[in-house]
């Protein structure tokens, strides 16, 4: 076997593994050699191989029959080598010679690496007849025989002239065969394509992309069919209420009381009169956040808040015209009340908006839907689909006023052309109107948007939970004014919204072992001029002054009065007859709370970076906060003016400087009268 693999390797150039079991290899794969033109196998014969015609070539000759090689046992391929068989015997014809030395390369290749692809892939051609068969008994080394050249063989003893033309014929046929069987697999790959047309696969995959186009213009085709013969369907008409559309719309400004609060966005007017709204609407306190700008802001471009009938602003000339959300946690300084004008476009807007609320529905609506109420549309929203409602506004509840001490402004009545945009659960999300002196408006809300709002200083401050006061909470007060005394005094800063049109910020001493107070106060609609004011026990005395005579600063901060005071134009009054008085006598009495009991403590807050119990105590004309830090001190000091804001003194315990009595204006000296002139005696 070793040296057929070394023959092999020497005839084809390749070295090839040799079978670790050739007998296993089946009788039934064909090899055939597909290797180019081989070279002799020069190892294997050492005299060249006779031609078909040579008298070497006689398969009767000595020459081409071993010595001592029985010819009746020449076809009997276990018989000798097998290698170099010759004559009759050992079917030794050209044929066969032939056959065997140029297929040993395939049969050996087929029996050492059991390549049964190249053996399954012989033609069907005359080279069947021609090729040699592998033999079941691996130690036979006769691969290289052709079957025809066995069976003649073993058949007998044949005449020369059929053997002859028997061998040229199979001489004719291997040489066909080789010349068909040396090429390489791949030009049989591609003679077969070039011949037979693309394989199968290829054959399916344009069939399956044909049919993938054919669908796709199919599709589209239809689709634009479908595009140009579509036509929306035709709105449904407008027709009255149904009763559970008459429940929803009657239960509106219930529901916007039950969900409390929303985000609202807001546009009135047209044109340059045009303003716009974005903020928050609370309806369970009555309360508006809002930031007012457009082209028709005006005076009130900044920011708004308003509790019930009291409006104040933050105006900022600067602020750019689109309105922006304004800030939840809202600025505390340069807040002042502000007062609408009869024909402001703002003044119906704000009261419509807290009038969508109510605690109780329309009955009127319930019960019978008002004239012109009707359904127009449906819409589909992000929050869901919406029924679109055209009825008038509700009338069951009276606009608030817009400002203390104005003509009630309730909200005018506007057109029948109100729409609502309502959900199944009767939550309003739209509305658009149109209001008398504001032009067409269009409301907003988000019902998704509903932040804790913190009205500011002016309106109170944030709510709480008033209670009773506990037995720490009540030693405190009690103990106020001795520690008020311990203090001595403190600074003061003022922050005073008395009435529409009047703003006061002031700043000053306050003693309380003198009880004296002395300030400078400015009015914000009059910033060049200020106000001395001067109390002690006698009573208050007031003087005006130019700012730069008074100490100087800003409207919005104004300093410290001048020390010692100027001499003259002071004018004296009663304690007590206005509300800065009042909440000047307040302080200056050192903290007396009046009757035990009667005070409630209203919420926990800040002053100072400190802690303070807010605590609330007076006559309800006239209530005060006091401000007591868990040491006692006392921080601010709250009164409620006539306006319905707040007012209140920060305090700031320090050392004051001695403070003079007010001057008193000089009493005029009776005259006594004169006794009649007694006539003299003469």
């Amino acid at each position: 076997m070793r040296t057929r693999v070394v023959a092999l390797e020497a005839q084809t150039g390749r070295r090839e593994r040799p079978c670790s079991s050739p007998r296993c290899l089946p009788a039934r794969f064909i090899s055939v050699d597909t290797s180019p033109t081989p070279t002799p196998d020069t190892a294997r014969t050492a005299t060249p191989r006779p031609e078909a015609g040579s008298p070497g070539s006689d398969p009767d000759s000595g020459s081409g029959r071993a010595s001592g090689s029985d010819p009746a046992r020449g076809s009997d391929p276990a018989s000798g080598s097998g290698r170099h068989r010759t004559g009759s015997a050992g079917g030794a014809s050209a044929a066969g010679r032939t056959n065997d030395t140029r297929n040993t390369s395939k049969a050996g290749r087929t029996k050492d690496t059991k390549n049964t692809s190249k053996a399954g892939r012989t033609k069907d051609t005359g080279s069947r007849s021609t090729t040699s068969r592998t033999n079941d008994t691996g130690n036979r080394s006769t691969a290289g025989r052709s079957a025809g050249g066995a069976r003649r063989a073993t058949a007998g003893r044949k005449s020369d002239d059929t053997r002859r033309a028997a061998a040229e014929r199979s001489l004719a046929e291997n040489r066909e065969t080789t010349g068909r069987d040396d090429t390489p697999d791949t030009a049989d790959t591609t003679e077969a394509a070039d011949t037979s047309g693309p394989p199968p696969a290829g054959r399916r995959r344009r069939t399956v992309l044909l049919l993938l186009g054919l669908t796709a213009v199919t599709s589209a085709t239809a689709l634009v069919l479908g595009l140009l013969s579509w036509a929306p369907d035709p709105p449904e008409p407008a027709r009255p209420l149904t009763l559970a559309e008459g429940d929803r719309l009657a239960a509106v400004r219930v529901t916007n009381l039950r969900d409390l609060r929303a985000g609202v966005r807001v546009t009135a007017g047209t044109g340059a009169a045009r303003i716009e709204l974005v903020g928050w609407v609370d309806w369970s306190r009555s309360l508006l956040y809002l930031d007012v700008g457009g082209p028709g802001a005006g005076a009130e471009r900044g920011l708004v808040q308003k509790s019930g009938p009291v409006l104040v602003i933050r105006p900022d000339p600067a602020a750019v015209p689109t309105p922006a959300a304004p800030p939840l946690m809202p600025p505390t300084d340069r807040w002042r009340l502000h007062r609408l004008a009869p024909g402001a476009h703002l003044a119906p807007v704000l009261d419509l908006l807290l009038d969508l609320a109510a605690d109780r529905p329309d009955t009127t609506t319930r019960t019978a839907p008002p004239d012109g109420a009707r359904w127009i549309a449906r819409e589909t929203v992000p929050a869901g689909p919406l029924d679109v409602i055209q009825a008038p506004l509700p009338t069951g509840a009276p606009a608030a006023s817009t400002a203390i001490g104005t003509p009630s402004a309730a909200t005018p009545a506007p057109d029948r052309q109100t729409r609502y945009w309502l959900d199944q659960d009767a939550r309003l999300h739209k509305l658009v109107t149109l209001l008398p002196g504001a032009g067409p408006v269009t409301m907003i809300f988000n019902r998704a948007d509903r932040p804790t709002l913190r009205p500011v200083d002016a309106l109170g401050g944030r709510p709480g939970l008033p209670r009773a006061l506990t037995d720490a909470e009540q030693r405190r007060l009690d103990r106020l004014p001795a520690r008020l005394r311990a203090h001595g005094g403190a600074t003061v800063t003022l922050t005073a919204p008395m009435g529409t049109d009047t703003n006061l910020r002031g700043a000053g001493w306050l003693s309380w072992t003198a009880r004296t107070a002395y300030l400078a106060v400015a009015d914000l609609g009059v910033p060049d001029r200020r106000t001395l004011l001067r109390r002690d026990a006698a009573g208050l005395a007031r003087a005006d002054l130019p700012a730069a005579d008074a100490g100087g600063g800003t409207a919005e901060a104004p300093a410290r009065p001048p020390l010692p005071p100027p001499a003259g134009g002071w004018r004296v009054s009663r304690p007590g007859r206005d509300d800065l008085s009042a909440l000047v006598d307040a302080a200056v009495a050192a903290g007396s709370v009046g009757q035990r009991g009667a005070a409630v403590r209203v919420r926990e807050d800040v002053a100072a970076g400190r802690t303070v119990d807010v605590i609330e105590s007076g006559p309800a004309d006239a209530r005060l906060r006091y401000w007591l830090d868990r040491d006692g001190s006392l921080r601010r000091l709250e009164l409620q003016t006539d306006a319905g804001a707040w007012a209140h003194l920060d305090l700031q315990p320090a050392v004051v400087p001695r403070l003079a009595a007010n001057p008193r204006p000089a009493a005029p000296r009776p005259t006594a009268p004169r006794s009649p002139t007694r006539p003299r005696a003469r």
